[in-house]
């Protein structure tokens, strides 16, 4: 997979169960962002540490929260009625891009906190998924096992 952790997830995502996976993770209240970052740092044999973990919690907490999550609730809104009025469809698709361009610049955030973790040390790919996805109300752990194959192949 690529090294940079944009094209890593763009990889990943096009990957058979992963955008169910994930999307389910994010109903469940897991930032898929950092749970992508998870998935790439286990790649990358960086060794899991709640510290770590911690320090991404940090990055990406606030930019989700009042970006992406904004984005995305005035996008969800206004599904229903972009159904019946073409400019505001137009609009929610503006809204869609701007929502897809905070997920990567809090990518690229993520990926500057980390740029300085060894890697190759490790096979902690579970544990980072595990860790980045533990805030979720009802982890499912099936999400997390699609996503750990489409990393691992295994």
């Amino acid at each position: 997979m690529s090294s940079d952790l944009w094209s890593f997830s763009l990889t990943l995502y096009a990957r058979p169960g992963v955008e169910p996976a994930c999307l389910d993770l994010q109903a469940a209240g897991a930032t898929v962002c950092l749970v992508l970052c998870a998935a790439w740092l286990g790649d990358g044999g960086v060794t899991f540490s709640e510290d770590r973990l911690e320090r991404l919690r940090h990055v990406a907490g606030p930019w989700d929260q009042d970006v992406v999550q904004r984005l995305r609730a005035l996008r969800t809104r206004w599904k229903p009625l972009a159904l019946e009025d073409r400019e505001l469809a137009q609009l929610r698709e503006q809204v869609k891009g701007l929502e897809l361009e905070a997920e990567r610049q809090l990518l690229v955030r993520l990926e500057n906190a980390a740029q300085d973790w060894p890697r190759d040390e490790a096979q902690d790919v579970l544990a980072w998924l595990e860790g980045s996805a533990a805030e979720a109300a009802n982890l499912d752990r099936n999400a997390l096992h699609q996503l750990r194959v489409a990393v691992t192949g295994a």
